[in-house]
């Protein structure tokens, strides 16, 4: 029997385009979460965790509301910029963003925590700026948290449904993803090919996982 590969192909592609971008939005973010005291921090922080406990489907809604062109931020997106978010991958890029930033930020910031206040003190004392501080200090003696946030974010989001269904819909080779793929076979009782499917994320999640705890092992007895 032949399977479809390009829900799959498309899963992937989403994950590796969403973890990428996390990755630059989230050191910095992360990195202010963990030093800052601005009185907003709470603030901040509430909206970076809310993904974790928020119903995908009302943070889907919302998002489809926001970028349909009926309302003024999705009309000003598609008029002035050219956007169309909703049913396009753009769309599913943006909404995968939103809902795995947690995954990303909370690891970070977390390693960031756990860090000695000597460090930063140090670099600083040598005359080093904070962003050379940052990336040649910081960031290396938390490689554990930083592979953490890369591995959650994208294995969250090959899982993504909710999200992913409200804001793209199931457009074959644009938004029909693998979770989508997976519900529509079954939907059919075609139940091998929603096996097949299954099969491979189940595959590559553990690989993924199982990598970073061997990984993580192996620096914690280096140093």
């Amino acid at each position: 029997m032949s399977y479809d590969w390009q829900p799959l192909l498309l899963t992937f592609r989403l994950a590796a385009i969403t973890t990428a971008i996390l990755l630059a939005i989230g050191i910095p973010l992360a990195y202010w979460v963990a030093h800052s005291r601005s009185r907003l921090k709470p603030v901040v922080e509430t909206l970076v965790s809310m993904p974790l406990v928020l119903p995908p489907s009302v943070l889907g809604f919302y998002l489809l509301l926001a970028f349909s062109p009926q309302h003024a931020f999705g009309h000003w997106l598609e008029q002035w910029l050219h956007l169309k978010l909703i049913f396009s991958f753009e769309g599913l890029v943006i909404g995968s963003v939103i809902f795995s930033l947690p995954f990303m930020v909370q690891p970070i910031q977390a390693g960031f925590q756990a860090l000695s206040p000597s460090l930063m003190e140090a670099s600083r004392t040598l005359g080093k700026s904070d962003r050379v501080t940052l990336f040649r200090v910081l960031l290396p003696n938390i490689k554990p948290a930083l592979l953490s946030g890369i591995v959650l974010s994208f294995a969250h989001t090959i899982g993504e449904f909710g999200v992913v269904l409200m804001i793209g819909g199931n457009i074959p080779g644009i938004t029909k993803v693998a979770s989508i793929a997976i519900y529509d076979e079954v939907e059919s009782l075609n139940y091998g090919a929603a096996n097949f499917y299954s099969l491979v994320l189940f595959a590559v999640t553990f690989a993924i996982l199982l990598t970073v705890y061997l990984v993580n092992k192996k620096w914690q007895k280096a140093e």
